[in-house]
């Protein structure tokens, strides 16, 4: 097994309650998750609480979005912690982090997602780094989540 992590960070001008809201609620996701124009007939399920800790989300997509589902497993001023669980395309549970920092100009968003690559990740790992394979997402969500967030402020 091998550990990853992807970082990716962002300024974005606007409060750190601002930008909490959008991710600590899973209804706001589609507004700049990147992964929500993937598959236009994805299905979409919440439960558990209405946001915060124990807010749930699930997806069942085409081959390109796979199925999984998210759980919101800590929730304060700054920090959103969220478990992730892929079924498809592959079996896999990540941590994934959000710190909201507030920086001069607005809030500085800090997106980790950290995991253990095994079977048969373990060794597309070698030639495809996790990095390489979803850091761009990441930047194409920071992107949406900034004007998301600046232009509901």
């Amino acid at each position: 097994m091998a550990e990853f992590e992807v970082v990716r960070q962002a300024v974005v001008s606007a409060e750190p309650s601002r930008i909490h809201g959008l991710i600590d609620d899973f209804h706001e996701w589609p507004a700049w998750s990147p992964w929500e124009d993937i598959d236009p007939k994805m299905q979409r399920s919440y439960g558990g609480a209405e946001s915060g800790v124990g807010a749930e989300y699930a997806w069942i997509g085409n081959r390109k979005a796979g199925s999984g589902s998210m759980t919101i497993v800590s929730s304060v001023e700054r920090q959103i912690g969220i478990r992730l669980e892929f079924e498809k395309p592959w079996a896999a549970t990540n941590q994934v982090t959000f710190e909201l920092n507030p920086v001069e100009g607005g809030t500085q968003v800090v997106w980790r997602m950290t995991g253990q690559h095994q079977g048969v990740m373990g060794l597309l790992s070698r030639v495809i780094p996790m990095d390489r394979m979803v850091g761009k997402d990441f930047e194409k969500g920071l992107a949406r989540l900034k004007a998301t967030a600046e232009n509901g402020a």
